[in-house]
């Protein structure tokens, strides 16, 4: 179990290293967003960034699961290759036929979203069918790439993978500054005088190249597999694959719809700015989120594999508690320093960073669930996703009706945190009455308890000097990593040895 342990982490530190070099230079958007737009005009984009992932989960339809479950069950090479072909032939017939709605229906789309009706930054009657078929091709090349890059990641092939994930982002980036730095202000004609120079236009143009690009670079990694659907296969794996795309709906409506609420539950002066603002702070919880996405690349093709009864539920319950240490490390890492952090962010968007700590305990709980999700999917009882996500979509639902018309975005926050707890409670007794896992709870309550309270006294240093606060906090982390290294035994040689042996 050790090696496959260590293979593990191996595989979530190259997938890791990649996901935070794409995302810190993503990430240099994010201070340059919020010091050249408004709250409001950046509350345009984050409500579109909010739609997005919830377009991505529909189409993909939960396929990315289902190849890694029956890839990891065909006999050869020939019969992998077929459900390769027959996965993404269906994403790719679902994402063809969102792009032919979304420019049929352009105008309901826009009136729908409320984009009709906003009145910021605008310059040209245009501008709101813009964000409708700018969101829809980029979801089209989003979704139509997601198969070949879940074959890159069942396959092993991670250099790959990180090369093409970390060259859209560059290009994305790149195009960015060249719209909003360099171009925009001097040009003349449609590209400065119909459309405002700080538009959320010009970041959504940067994406949708960024995602053509790579979709075509990514071609060349499909060894000569075409997309053809066999009909009686696809049945099957969508047989699998449906109470994920349930689950995958109401979980990414649990992750999103907060960003909605706020939209359309605050007054309508109010909302888009403190939208702006609860985007930015989310923004710098992301790192929470990374570390979650990039255990997810690795783990899922792992815990999703063949693996013997007993070995996947030691593995399950020993990868749990490392999962939850990393996650209360970053945790104290930016809450400790994050006066810090704020300063990612421009100075009208700092009010929100009293929210922080609430979006990152969301963040961490949303790992939780995926950690409590590997046995269902690797038994096949997928329908429990729907038990689990599907409490959570009312927690969402009904605690941001509650809380955001008097809380504003901090009560989209806490909504948050409730709706993870609750997945993680329902989650938890649904597999100890199915497919017990031994858990070991009192030493990862340990290390939650230890976290509590070194936070707390990271509150007490809020008032000392600058320097003598920083040298607390950082020593209360090192020392909670100490005791975590040396508690479980970590052999950072071997996890090292493991990042540097991948390919």
């Amino acid at each position: 179990m050790a090696a496959n342990l260590t293979k593990l982490a191996g595989q979530v530190a190259i997938y890791g290293i990649s996901s935070v070099v794409a995302r810190l230079l993503n990430y240099l958007l994010v201070p340059y967003y919020t010091r050249i737009m408004d709250p409001a005009e950046y509350g345009i984009l984050t409500d579109i960034y909010s739609l997005i992932p919830f377009a991505l989960v529909v189409l993909t339809m939960g396929m990315e699961s289902g190849y890694f479950r029956f890839a990891a069950k065909a006999t050869d090479a020939a019969e992998r290759k077929r459900v390769y072909g027959t996965t993404w032939g269906a994403v790719l017939l679902a994402a063809t036929a969102f792009l032919a709605l979304t420019f049929t229906f352009d105008n309901e789309l826009a009136g729908l979203l409320g984009y009709n009706s906003l009145n910021v930054g605008y310059q040209a009657p245009q501008e709101p069918l813009l964000y409708v078929w700018l969101m829809g091709l980029i979801v089209f090349f989003d979704v139509a790439g997601a198969i070949p890059f879940a074959r890159l990641r069942q396959e092993g092939r991670a250099v790959r993978y990180v090369v093409l994930r970390t060259l859209s982002v560059v290009i994305n980036i790149g195009l960015c500054l060249w719209f909003y730095a360099v171009e925009s202000p001097t040009v003349e004609g449609w590209y400065s005088e119909v459309m405002s120079p700080t538009s959320p236009i010009w970041a959504l143009v940067a994406n949708l190249i960024a995602s053509a690009i790579t979709f075509v670079l990514l071609l060349f990694s499909c060894r000569g597999v075409a997309p053809k659907i066999e009909w009686k296969r696809l049945r099957t794996i969508f047989l699998y694959s449906l109470p994920l795309l349930v689950s995958g709906i109401a979980g990414t409506a649990n992750e999103f719809i907060d960003r909605q609420m706020i939209k359309f539950l605050m007054p309508a002066e109010e909302s888009l700015a403190a939208l702006g603002v609860y985007g930015a702070v989310v923004k710098i919880g992301v790192v929470m989120l990374l570390f979650t996405q990039m255990y997810r690349m690795a783990a899922e093709p792992f815990f999703l594999s063949e693996f013997k009864k007993d070995e996947f539920k030691n593995s399950n319950a020993e990868v749990m508690k490392y999962f939850v240490i990393v996650s209360l490390a970053i945790f104290l890492f930016i809450t400790l320093f994050s006066d810090l952090f704020a300063l990612i962010v421009g100075p009208e968007f700092r009010e929100g960073m009293y929210i922080l700590p609430m979006i990152l305990v969301g963040n961490a709980l949303s790992g939780v669930v995926l950690n409590l999700s590997f046995w269902y999917k690797q038994t096949g009882a997928t329908k429990y996703a729907i038990w689990i996500t599907g409490t959570g979509l009312i927690f969402t639902v009904v605690f941001n009706i509650l809380l955001v018309p008097t809380l504003g975005y901090a009560g989209a926050a806490l909504a948050r945190v409730m709706c993870e707890m609750a997945m993680v409670v329902v989650s938890y007794r649904l597999g100890q009455k199915h497919y017990p896992i031994p858990y070991n709870l009192k030493v990862i309550f340990s290390y939650v308890a230890i976290t509590a309270v070194l936070w707390g006294i990271s509150l007490l240093t809020a008032q000392l000097a600058p320097v003598l606060k920083y040298l607390i906090n950082g020593a209360m982390l090192v020392l909670f990593l100490i005791y975590a290294v040396r508690r479980e035994k970590i052999n950072i040689g071997g996890l090292v040895r493991s990042v540097l042996r991948r390919k």
